[in-house]
């Protein structure tokens, strides 16, 4: 379902500039009014019309995605649009020569008046919008990949069973993860659609903001370099690595490469490793599936053999030689027991998959413990594990350099990708730079501001490696 938000001169001027820097926007409907879910009546794109002086036309001022709907009270109800974007363009929905009803098919045309009723929220049939994209896409070429942008994120993939879906599944979350720990918005890597190839990585079908809507200039040529993540896997054939780079206009900047070494059969599953370049701190994050209905998964010689890797990952840390270098415990390696649940289909751009993560540590002694079993046979699950870290306390214990290695180069850490790529794990690999202090990094962690910085996304990639250079 397609929503017109049509927004009075007095709203306007008092919420646009609000608006231009939260990207976010939350609406009630009229009384009685129901909001629709993703059906056939369209996807559930927002338009944000805007008048022009008391009773004057409207202008399209912001487009954006119905995130969700809210329940305020016994009747009330009310949307949230997330991402907001501003529409740089000038294009009066009514009014001026030109403007968008006009042009409109004569039957669409009145449908569309009734359909954006001023002051309010209204909703309009597939027919409607489809016609409205049209016109916006014919005489604004230039709002194409903003549309793009949008409507990827309306319109999210549903995965399927497919070893290529479950893969894509796992480096989703990895990246999403990334992204919350390094404290960008969740949007940068929220527009997705499926690679060409099943072998692809994740990140090969993201789709990056459009540069205009970034608010902030950059060269190209700058980005990746450090990461110089093809040139390590050059001698890997039929490796696929696609890079990502987002930068704040406050120095601080995230290359996320996302690696699949062989091809999706033969796979060992996802890896995640967060470094965290000040601090010479990473941490790994080995994925494993459990069933989504009973939540647990046999405990075979391969989570064994893969427990004794993640062992030797963990001595590469050295002890602390300062405050900055403390952490909770010696734990920087660990297992996240996810599922995904087979009616998940919410618009929430941030969500992760719902799991367990379990330090090595503490899994080696769940698996001398009654509670996981005998030696005959032992689960690991919801029904084993008392205890355990959730997403959000996971995310909050890295972004505050509570967990994670002590001292430990970019070499070793590379060195260590191309170990566990050439092992056939999937990788998705973010460095953080940043030049804030430990304290800033503290205090930027529990801000209760909503990130909403602009900033620059680059994209790298080449299909395969390697012939040549990483081209943009």
């Amino acid at each position: 379902m397609a929503y017109f938000v049509s927004l009075t001169a007095d709203e306007a001027a008092s919420t646009v500039g609000q608006l231009r820097i939260e990207q976010r926007l939350t609406v009630a409907l009229r009384r009685g009014q129901q909001p629709v879910g993703v059906d056939s009546a369209g996807p559930p794109v927002v338009l944000v019309l805007t008048e022009s002086g008391v009773g004057g036309p409207r202008r399209l001022q912001f487009l954006g995605v119905r995130a969700r709907h809210n329940i305020v009270g016994p009747v009330d109800r009310s949307i949230t649009i997330e991402p907001l974007r501003e529409c740089m363009q000038t294009i009066y929905w009514e009014g001026p020569v030109g403007n968008l009803l006009d042009r409109l098919p004569k039957g669409l045309a009145s449908d569309a008046d009734r359909d954006a009723p001023r002051g309010a929220v209204g909703e309009c049939d597939r027919d409607v919008w489809s016609a409205v994209e049209g016109l916006l896409r014919e005489g604004h070429p230039e709002l194409g990949p903003l549309l793009d942008w949008l409507l990827a994120q309306a319109n999210q993939v549903v995965f399927d069973d497919s070893p290529a879906d479950q893969s894509w599944q796992e480096q989703q979350d990895a990246t999403r993860t990334v992204v919350r720990i390094a404290g960008f918005p969740p949007s940068a890597v929220a527009a997705w659609d499926r690679p060409p190839g099943r072998d692809d990585p994740y990140l090969a079908g993201v789709i990056p903001q459009p540069p205009e809507h970034s608010l902030i200039e950059h060269d190209i040529r700058a980005a990746g370099v450090a990461f110089d993540m093809a040139a390590q896997l050059a001698n890997e054939p039929g490796a696929r690595c696609h890079i990502h780079v987002l930068r704040d206009n406050e120095g601080r900047q995230l290359e996320i490469a996302n690696v699949n070494a062989i091809g999706v059969e033969h796979r060992t599953g996802t890896d995640m490793l967060y470094y965290y370049q000040p601090t010479e701190s990473f941490v790994l994050v080995q994925y494993k599936r459990i069933d989504p209905v009973k939540r647990f998964t046999l405990v075979d010689a391969r989570l064994r053999s893969q427990l004794t890797r993640l062992e030797k990952v963990a001595s590469l840390s050295r002890s602390a030689q300062g405050p900055d270098d403390w952490r909770l415990a010696g734990d920087p390696c660990f297992l996240k027991l996810a599922y995904w649940p087979q009616s998940d289909s919410g618009l929430q751009v941030d969500g992760l998959a719902p799991g367990m993560y379990l330090p090595v540590s503490y899994v080696r002694l769940l698996l001398e413990d009654a509670c996981t079993g005998d030696d005959e046979q032992r689960h690991l699950g919801y029904p084993q594990v008392a205890r355990h870290i959730v997403n959000t306390q996971f995310i909050e214990l890295v972004r505050n350099g509570l967990a994670g290695t002590v001292g430990v180069t970019r070499d070793q850490l590379l060195d260590l990708v191309i170990e566990r790529t050439a092992a056939g794990s999937s990788m998705v690999v973010a460095i953080e730079s940043s030049r804030e202090s430990a304290k800033a990094r503290h205090q930027r962690a529990h801000s209760r501001k909503r990130n909403t910085k602009p900033y620059t996304q680059l994209t790298f990639a080449q299909p395969t490696l390697f012939d040549g250079e990483v081209t943009g």
